[in-house]
């Protein structure tokens, strides 16, 4: 898959801070074209004492549900997996960690010979300081449609949702509203959802809880975290 090419990644701290304010400026809020049927979920983890960075993407195609009994249950099938491993090159800088992480993700999403609809991050979208979270950066790079799935919040309040799956709340930074607090599993920590890039919130939050099955995290986002977690052992 065709990755394109922003900017330089030996940067400064300021220099960086300084890419993230100017690149913010070009994420797109958008209605998705179509239904994703096409969905890849990625995620990266650090190993070997933290020298070393990891990146899996798994392409997971959306499929009909065969039965009655399977309806509105999410079932999806294979269509392909990559991954990628670097070395660390910038310090842990909290607001900077795309810095450490989008270029492994980048050179496994490279790989790919499919081209998914949609990328589920295990980051932060516009939810985000300088509204540039990992899953924003790498949607400008790859010119897709993106959603940050975080396991925590960096910034913002909000309401704690519902205990049912499908109740969501918004998450607050001031007056700006800059994702969702969304509960993918009945009585389980909610994810914290927002916009990438070339999608509007009402449909991150679809798409998330569409791609969700029994389990917190969106299928295709649980699988990238196994693969990759089997990288780093």
């Amino acid at each position: 898959m065709r990755v394109r090419t922003l900017h330089e990644w030996h940067l400064s701290y300021a220099e960086a801070r300084a890419v993230q304010s100017r690149l913010a400026g070009e994420v797109r809020f958008e209605r998705l074209r179509k239904e994703p049927e096409i969905i890849a979920g990625l995620d990266c983890a650090f190993g070997d004492g933290g020298k070393r960075v990891f990146a899996a993407v798994v392409v997971l195609r959306r499929v009909a549900a065969s039965t009655p009994k399977a309806l509105g249950m999410a079932s999806f099938e294979l269509v392909e997996t990559a991954s990628a491993a670097m070395d660390v090159t910038f310090p842990y800088i909290p607001g900077l960690l795309s810095f450490r992480e989008a270029p492994v993700c980048l050179a496994a999403v490279a790989k790919l010979e499919s081209e998914p609809d949609v990328f589920l991050v295990d980051g932060q979208g516009i939810a985000h300081p300088r509204r540039l979270g990992l899953a924003s950066h790498l949607g400008l790079f790859l010119d897709k449609p993106t959603i940050g799935c975080a396991k925590s919040r960096l910034i913002g309040t909000f309401d704690e949702p519902g205990a049912e799956k499908g109740a969501h709340s918004p998450l607050y930074d001031g007056d700006e509203v800059v994702g969702a607090v969304v509960r993918t599993r009945a009585d389980v920590k909610p994810l914290f959802v927002s916009v990438g890039h070339r999608c509007r919130l009402e449909d991150a939050i679809r798409v998330t809880l569409a791609c969700t099955t029994r389990y917190r995290l969106p299928e295709p986002s649980r699988l990238a975290h196994q693969a990759v977690s089997q990288l780093k052992r």
